[in-house]
């Protein structure tokens, strides 16, 4: 397969060749559907045990970022908590049915009526479907644990699933777990949820126990479950990172048949967390998986971030505040030679991996330790400073006895001495 991919020259001014993509030496995959994304942070995510929980005005604010990013549904709760925690599931539906926006909402109920049969009267009273994600342990370990048969998993999915379809309640059926789960459980499980009309299955790898190969490897066979029963049902993967495997277990599981991806902003949720849906979305689309304006993406990251208390690092992959910045001589240099030619795509891409544009932002230099002259006049120019031979010397002095990059005001105040 030709790896040397053509990057567009009409618009960009890129040449073709420029970049030699070795990810696509071995073949590339591309999906048979659409994929679809179902965003936890309003659920999973806030089970992080460092979360705050947002005000409903934030949570209200936080779903209308996701329906303008373009995710396909949220997960706005637990109805089983009862109190707040319901009343606020209604109100946060209500919202996106007088909105018109085009999200799609869930709520997590475990596999019993009691959980399922709130969702009833809060989708009758605000007049829009609320897909039930109804979710039960499926792996030996699990029912060792807690004392559980077989049967008796099997037993309570066909009274949850039974009162979910006599109420026309959709159902994405969730075995947690599933990637550590015995084959001949998941078989009897999801073979029961699909002969009671569950509309998706939800392959959870609960603990982050997956490798790529290992969630390719469950959600085929899933499928397979699937593909045997001859009926359209999709196929969601919802993946934690203990191992730090997660946005390559999406992938994988992408590989394998899946058709719906979960996350939460910035990886929130319990222990080491969930998918970062933020950095998914940044995959799926270079990948070409999906086509989606991904601008408000830093938005989205700052408002979890400042809602739920739990600040990103500075290099976290590009939302960081150091993501798009450089100080080193050398990498500055390819840059700023790249602006000097008027071309602000390759000036993009010459030393990152991921276009900044993509996210709304903008590659950035600093000065500081290892730093050169261009760096200097780069930032001298930008900020209307002097630029002459003595100036340079001295911001480059002051530069290489700091510790970090020069600010700003550090800068003003070198360059124009009192």
């Amino acid at each position: 397969m030709e790896s040397s991919v053509r990057v567009p020259t009409s618009e960009d001014g890129f040449e073709d060749g420029l970049i030699y993509d070795w990810n696509v030496v071995d073949g590339q995959f591309t999906p048979g559907n659409a994929i679809q994304l179902d965003d936890e942070t309003l659920r999973d995510g806030l089970q992080s045990p460092s979360a705050e929980d947002p005000s409903t005005d934030d949570k209200l604010q936080l779903l209308h970022i996701m329906n303008a990013i373009g995710i396909d549904t949220a997960d706005i709760g637990l109805p089983g908590a009862g109190g707040k925690p319901r009343e606020e599931i209604e109100v946060l539906a209500r919202e996106v049915a007088n909105s018109g926006m085009r999200l799609g909402l869930n709520v997590a109920c475990r596999t019993v009526v009691s959980d399922i049969e709130p969702v009833v009267g809060i989708s009758q009273r605000v007049g829009i479907p609320i897909e039930v994600c109804a979710f039960i342990g499926s792996s030996t370990i699990r029912q060792y644990a807690e004392g559980w048969q077989l049967d008796t998993l099997l037993g309570h999915t066909r009274a949850a699933l039974e009162f979910a379809q006599s109420h026309q309640l959709p159902v994405m059926y969730v075995t947690e777990d599933t990637s550590r789960a015995h084959p001949e459980s998941l078989r009897a499980l999801y073979s029961l949820a699909i002969e009671l009309g569950a509309k998706r299955l939800c392959v959870c790898d609960t603990v982050g126990h997956s490798t790529p190969q290992g969630a390719r490897a469950v959600v085929r066979f899933v499928k397979s479950i699937v593909d045997e029963h001859g009926v359209d049902v999709g196929i969601d993967w919802h993946g934690h990172r203990d191992r730090g495997l997660d946005i390559a277990n999406c992938l994988a599981a992408i590989e394998g048949g899946a058709t719906r991806i979960h996350g939460s902003a910035l990886g929130l949720g319990e222990r080491a967390g969930n998918t970062p849906m933020d950095l998914l979305l940044v995959n799926l689309q270079m990948l070409g998986w999906t086509n989606k304006d991904l601008t408000r993406l830093p938005e989205y990251c700052a408002l979890a971030a400042e809602t739920c208390g739990v600040p990103f690092p500075s290099n976290y992959p590009v939302f960081g505040p150091d993501a798009f910045e450089t100080g080193t001589g050398v990498h500055a240099a390819a840059v700023i030679k790249a602006m000097k030619k008027g071309d602000v795509d390759l000036a993009d891409r010459v030393y990152s991996g991921v276009p900044a544009s993509m996210v709304g932002r903008e590659q950035s230099i600093g000065v500081g330790p290892m730093s050169g002259k261009s760096n200097v006049l780069y930032c001298l120019e930008r900020l209307g400073l002097p630029m002459d031979d003595s100036t340079v010397q001295r911001v480059l002095e002051e530069a290489k006895a700091s510790k970090r990059l020069l600010d700003d005001e550090e800068l003003r105040r070198i360059a124009q001495p009192l």
